[in-house]
């Protein structure tokens, strides 16, 4: 992971986080562990806490989402 630029990997993780739903294999991917993993030590270096997810979607580059309205359109995986 450490040969790509910041803003590829926040894209990539961006689309497969989007698309879990309909792929939720990516749940049990090693690569899309590893992934997060990376982006989560990197936002933490930047000061970043990862645990709230507006702060962290909003460094990922996505707008930011409240958690209420977060779990509103949650669904379970199958």
């Amino acid at each position: 992971m450490d040969q790509y630029a910041q803003d590829d990997l926040k894209l990539i993780y961006r689309v497969l986080h989007r698309h879990l739903g309909q792929n939720p294999d990516l749940l049990d991917s090693q690569f899309f562990e590893d992934l997060q993993r990376r982006l989560h030590k990197q936002a933490g270096a930047e000061g970043v806490d990862v645990a709230d997810h507006g702060a962290w979607d909003e460094w990922l580059g996505n707008a930011p989402v409240s958690c209420e309205s977060r779990m509103e359109k949650r669904s379970a995986f199958n």
